[in-house]
């Protein structure tokens, strides 16, 4: 049996969207119509607070390769950061069109600013990092710096 990553985000979503699903028959469009076209607005509000970008961040042998999943932005609206240890993904997602409130029906896609913090592992040469960004994913190589790479010592056997 593999091990898998604990997230409580993921665990605090799936609760809601089950509560959610429990309380569906009860809001039907016949029984409130005013209320349900209300509904949007209550699920906007969580739109800034939870966006994150997905983030893998994996060892090459003279390297850490960071790639984030940045679905709908634009590569003029991503700012990357190093400070000491700390690596700072930021950006921001525009609405495309302006759709008023009382003609939604559903809305879960997240508009806004983020920021992502990363800690990294060891220490980087900041200034030879390269980033990359393709269909929608930023690719971050960051090339370890000398006292952080590993170093092999030959054992003498007397």
């Amino acid at each position: 049996m593999a091990l898998a990553k604990w997230t409580p985000a993921k665990e605090i979503e799936d609760l809601r969207r089950d509560i959610e699903r429990m309380y569906e028959g009860f809001w039907a469009e016949p029984l409130f119509p005013r209320l349900w076209r209300k509904v949007p607005k209550w699920r906007r509000l969580r739109e800034l607070e939870g966006m994150s970008p997905a983030v893998d961040m994996y060892d090459k042998k003279d390297e850490i390769v960071i790639k984030a999943e940045l679905p709908g932005v634009e590569k003029e609206k991503v700012n990357i950061t190093i400070t000491d240890n700390t690596l700072t993904i930021k950006g921001e997602v525009k609405k495309d069109e302006e759709i008023k409130d009382e003609d939604y029906y559903q809305c879960e896609r997240a508009y806004g600013s983020f920021a992502r913090d990363i800690t990294l592992p060891v220490a980087v040469q900041s200034d030879k990092v390269n980033a990359t960004f393709h269909e929608g994913i930023l690719e971050i190589h960051l090339p370890k710096a000398e006292e952080a790479k590993e170093k092999e010592i030959e054992v003498v056997v007397e």
